[in-house]
């Protein structure tokens, strides 16, 4: 498995002196990174579906509760194990005095994501060489997928970086098999901690099943990083079982059976074409590199090593998890490194293509973001203007003066890179790098006020509040979805118990949340409505409490 590469950077922990050029380069690798990162992190509610869950547990971590056993008010089982909430929890207490709770959880994410960037940039350039990891690291960033994913409170953020870590570990087998084997076992049990089986099986079937599969694999090095891998792995995949089975024995056997019913999905079609829009621009480098090295795919350890993961990993995802977008986060690993090692064989006429589609695309994209805020800031084009109140239920303009800032010099900087690049093979990647950058953060600095505004449950909580008796005793709750039930533990500290059970019998407070197309449910003469509400914005649920005569 010789990559024979020329660096040993990994070796002494020190980077390479740049040559003439490349300082500038990295520093602008480094800075999109920080802009990409640290832009939409604050400053926002949590928002359904995705951040509920995971702010109502990093709550009740904080108040002392669920740091083994996270389980999310209303629910009655583990879904996740604890080591991105207590991360989270970590986070959001040190920085408690500055810092809302969402926020400062939030922020956790940032850092794994860091992490995950760091990581990729040295598997590219562990298998393709010095320079390609940069190259890697712009396709990563500029992944349609991942922009919105990164930026969440939700655990598969840490489970990306657990997977990176698995895969630089294989890579680096057979020049660091000690260190690849630290990394290996530690990147199946961050995995294994963060979202249980799902993203450690592809790493552990992977770096067990390339020894079988492939003869170049058979060594004695890589036998020492298995077997040093999965003595590092045992803690991370034994200590939290044991302690989950010891404090709550019921717990662990539901944790267990929803373990043992969890590959029963048949998603590989949505996932595949998911991946479609998803994973550009590495999916077109990707493949043009699966047929640019078409004779040589078998034969060596880097092909081998990406697609044995890839199929692997889209096998498991697609049994185990339901259709939604953020599992397809480990298959944009593979496909982000096979395009960072073929990007410089591309033809200058499909390099130039990409590359033109680029700047079209995200001009366009951060063009619409502009004329949107100056038709919220001016009221033309009026039918735009309306459009935005309308979706936004914001009636009147917001002017942030540190956003707009940031966005008028993000602009210029966009433009600069744009009319002062050359246009070379990879000044493709680069651009579109720049260009998902510039587009995303346009839409925090301008937008965030009115895309908060809509997906936000604070406004609906903060009215309910006010509605609320000064003395009752419990309440109930017919209908209520699970991010809502976890958003009201957060907001209001209210864990209503279900309408069928014995306990709601004694409650004097009854919230009923309607669905749109469904028939309303009415209680009995003796309730009286006290409140109803809904989301600015939202057609489709709406809320009633009542209040026992």
């Amino acid at each position: 498995m010789a990559f024979e590469l020329e660096h040993d950077w990994q070796g002494n922990l020190a980077t390479p002196r740049a040559r003439i050029g490349e300082s500038a380069k990295t520093r602008l690798l480094i800075l999109l990174c920080a802009v990409w990162i640290c832009l939409g992190l604050i400053s926002h509610a949590p928002w359904k579906p995705d951040e509920s869950q995971a702010i109502n547990i990093v709550k009740s971590m904080l108040h002392g509760h669920a740091l083994i056993a996270p389980v999310v008010a209303g629910q009655s089982s583990v879904e996740n194990p604890p080591l991105y909430y207590l991360s989270a929890a970590g986070m959001a207490k040190g920085l408690q005095p500055w810092l809302p709770m969402h926020d400062g959880a939030r922020l956790v994410s940032g850092l794994w994501m860091a992490i995950t960037l760091l990581l990729v940039g040295m598997l590219g350039r562990e298998l393709w060489g010095r320079g390609a990891g940069r190259q890697t690291t712009f396709i990563f960033l500029g992944s349609l997928g991942l922009v919105v994913s990164a930026h969440l409170l939700m655990p598969e953020v840490a489970a990306l970086t657990g997977s990176a870590m698995g895969l630089y570990a294989l890579a680096l087998a057979k020049r660091r098999p000690y260190r690849a084997s630290a990394l290996l076992g530690s990147g199946i049990g961050i995995c294994f901690l963060t979202t249980g089986l799902l993203y450690a099986i592809p790493i552990l079937f992977t770096a067990l099943l390339l020894p079988i599969l492939f003869s170049t694999w058979r060594t004695r090095s890589y036998a020492v990083v298995l077997g040093l891998g999965m003595l590092v792995a045992a803690p991370w995949l034994a200590i939290w079982p044991l302690l989950l089975w010891h404090t709550s024995p019921s717990l662990f056997a539901a944790w267990q059976q929803s373990n043992s019913e969890l590959f029963t999905q048949s998603s590989h079609v949505y996932f595949l074409n998911t991946l479609a829009w998803f994973s550009w621009p590495s999916l077109p480098i990707a493949l043009w590199g699966l047929w640019r090295y078409r004779t040589v795919l078998l034969l060596k350890p880097r092909f081998q090593l990406l697609i044995t993961f890839f199929v692997i990993s889209l096998i498991v995802i697609g049994f185990g998890a339901n259709t939604r977008e953020i599992y397809a986060l480990p298959l944009l690993l593979p496909l982000a490194v096979l395009a960072g090692g073929s990007v410089e064989t591309l033809k200058r006429g499909a390099a130039s293509a990409l590359n033109w589609f680029g700047l079209i695309l995200f001009g366009m994209i951060g063009f619409l973001i502009w004329l949107g805020w100056f038709a919220m800031m001016t009221g033309w084009p009026e039918k735009l203007a309306e459009r935005m109140q309308f979706l936004s239920s914001i009636h009147h303009p917001v002017f942030n003066w540190i956003g707009f800032v940031a966005a008028f010099l993000i602009t210029l900087i966009w433009l600069a890179v744009v009319i002062n690049a050359k246009r070379s093979i990879r000044a493709a990647v680069t651009d579109w790098a720049v260009g998902i950058t510039m587009a995303w953060s346009l839409l925090m600095a301008l937008w965030l006020p009115w895309i908060d505004t809509a997906k936000s449950y604070g406004p609906v909580m903060s009215s309910m509040q006010k509605a609320l008796p000064s003395d009752y005793h419990c309440m109930m709750e017919r209908n209520l979805g699970s991010s809502q039930y976890a958003l009201l533990d957060y907001y209001l500290g209210i864990r209503p118990h279900t309408a069928e059970s014995h306990a709601s019998r004694r409650c004097d407070l009854y919230l009923i949340q309607d669905e749109r197309g469904k028939a309303k449910f009415q209680p009995g003469p003796e309730w009286n409505m006290i409140w109803h509400g809904k989301r600015a914005t939202d057609r489709r649920e709406s809320f009633r409490l009542y209040q026992r005569s």
